[in-house]
């Protein structure tokens, strides 16, 4: 009697970008010549998975059929790349001969070893957050992938060290002992399900960023420390020019530690941009404190945007999400790779686009520029170092556009910092004491915002500042309107003002602007020195 035909079904996840897609890998054996087929448009590490899989399952006890094998991956239209398929290749395949069951409501997410072992896939938070959003929430990984993978709100995972394990638990009886031994002592693993995984106390991110450095090590500058502790509180980006020596770059790595806590939404964004580069030490826990990241002048586009072949990888601009990206001596870049960031400083999102398809990433940063007065550094300092000329100058500016510092809403310089401040100056408060300033501030902005679904004064869209509810009054705004008809402020520049006048009102606890905060708005706004040289 022959034997009747059985499909076997599992799913995976298919990842652009960040973005997941849950596939159906669907396996059928045929009574024809032995074989194994791979359909649905497979890259080559993909494609090679069938070796992978032959070896694996020999070595776990309980071989392939010897029949002819077609695994199908649905939807054949959508590319899949990585070894991330394995697990759910062999396990459907199993499933069509009848050896394992209860597989399709499950989605597996790991990579097969010659002798059977699970190895960690990159991109495991992404694919569980993609899995959980269609309505499974049932997740296979390997062993290691399991904290990461547990992360997820509303995940149920389990973690394995061997197939061998995962045929066990899955009901399969293997033939022979694993070639790899499994896990040492205990029963198999179980599930862990994770409910609103890394609000509590052990969510922090264990990085290669520690905690970011105490204001107080920042001597003098108190004009520049209120300009931090404004772009903290509102999100705003900013802008440092100022002689070498002078402090900038102390400053700018001492934004994260003043910055609120990550939010859900986004220590999940953040974490997953982490979890793409498929190093499970990137990945211990939710990212919850704002990410620091300072690529140096000779970066790339693709470095500091994302790119590269094939699927485009995150850049910079992405591991900064939610946080700080640092661009120091900010006129070496090329031009053309600063301009690449203005896309994300509008819309908080990258998007490129490549001949294998388009992909998003989030970057929803304060951009830090810093920048000496002149080629030399000491055009804007005592004494007359410098020796510049006014074309060098301009040359020199002209590599950081207008429509880029148009975005940056405040821009300071940073002076040069006197004995007196070094030696007997009073210390400056330290990041704790100012933090808790910023909190207070947030926290007015997310009671005044949630109505509007927004958050921070920095992304209050122009419209609701020039007429909605967050309008500042005329008589309060008279110098800010002066300045746009003087050509001094854009349109853009204008809203900016107003978002600032928001953010110095909530710092000091007020209902709404008065003319004193457009006023210091104003201020940061304009650079008092060096502007003859932009």
């Amino acid at each position: 009697m022959s034997r009747a035909p059985v499909m076997g079904r599992t799913l995976a996840v298919a990842l652009t970008g960040m973005h997941g897609h849950l596939v159906e890998v669907e396996a059928d054996i045929g009574q024809t010549l032995p074989g194994f087929v791979l359909l649905g448009l497979p890259d080559q590490s993909l494609q090679e998975s069938r070796d992978r899989i032959k070896a694996a399952s020999r070595n776990s006890g309980l071989p392939l059929t010897r029949r002819h094998l077609t695994v199908n991956l649905v939807p054949a239209a959508l590319h899949k790349r990585g070894p991330g398929f394995d697990l759910a290749i062999v396990m459907a395949s199993y499933a069509a001969d009848g050896q394992v069951r209860n597989v399709d409501a499950a989605v597996f997410l790991a990579e097969l070893g010659l002798d059977g072992r699970l190895r960690h896939a990159p991109g495991i938070l992404p694919s569980v957050m993609a899995a959980v959003d269609a309505g499974y929430p049932e997740v296979v990984v390997a062993e290691e992938s399991l904290e990461e993978a547990a992360l997820v709100p509303g995940a149920r995972v389990r973690g394995f060290r061997t197939l061998h394990d995962v045929i066990r638990a899955f009901g399969g009886v293997p033939e022979a002992p694993p070639l790899v031994p499994s896990v040492p002592s205990g029963p198999v693993p179980v599930p862990v399900e994770m409910e609103g995984a890394g609000n509590g106390p052990g969510g922090g991110f264990a990085g290669p960023e520690g905690p970011a450095p105490d204001l107080v090590d920042v001597s003098g500058q108190y004009e520049a420390r209120f300009a931090l502790e404004v772009a903290a509180a509102g999100g705003h980006h900013l802008f440092l020019e100022g002689s070498p020596g002078a402090g900038k770059t102390m400053l700018a790595e001492r934004l994260s530690g003043i910055l609120p806590p990550l939010d859900d939404r986004t220590a999940l964004e953040a974490t997953a941009v982490r979890s793409l580069s498929g190093r499970t030490r990137d990945v211990t826990g939710l990212l919850r404190h704002a990410p620091y990241q300072a690529p140096h002048h000779s970066a790339s586009m693709a470095s500091l945007v994302g790119g590269g072949s094939g699927v485009a990888r995150p850049g910079a601009a992405s591991f900064a999400h939610g946080g700080v990206l640092f661009l120091d001596e900010a006129p070496e870049f090329d031009r053309r790779v600063l301009d690449a960031l203005r896309q994300p400083l509008e819309s908080g999102t990258v998007t490129l686009h490549r001949s294998g398809g388009t992909v998003r990433y989030p970057a929803r940063f304060q951009l830090v520029l810093a920048a000496n007065p002149c080629p030399c550094g000491w055009g804007g300092g005592r004494g007359s170092r410098c020796r510049c000329t006014s074309i060098q100058r301009r040359r020199y500016y002209g590599r950081l556009s207008g429509p880029l510092l148009d975005r940056v809403d405040i821009q300071v310089t940073v002076p040069a910092v006197d004995a007196s401040a070094l030696t007997s100056g009073p210390a400056g408060e330290d990041s704790a004491t100012v933090r808790s300033r910023v909190l207070a501030a947030v926290g007015r902005q997310t009671a005044r915002l949630a109505p509007l679904g927004l958050t921070r004064n920095a992304h209050v869209p122009a419209t609701l500042l020039r007429d909605g509810p967050l309008a500042v009054e005329a008589g309060a705004r008279a110098a800010a309107d002066a300045a746009v008809d003087r050509a001094e402020l854009t349109a853009r520049g204008h809203a900016r003002v107003m978002r600032l006048a928001w953010t110095v009102a909530d710092l000091r606890g007020a209902d709404r602007p008065g003319a004193g905060d457009v006023d210091t708005a104003l201020y940061l706004r304009r650079r008092t020195e060096g502007e003859d040289a932009a």
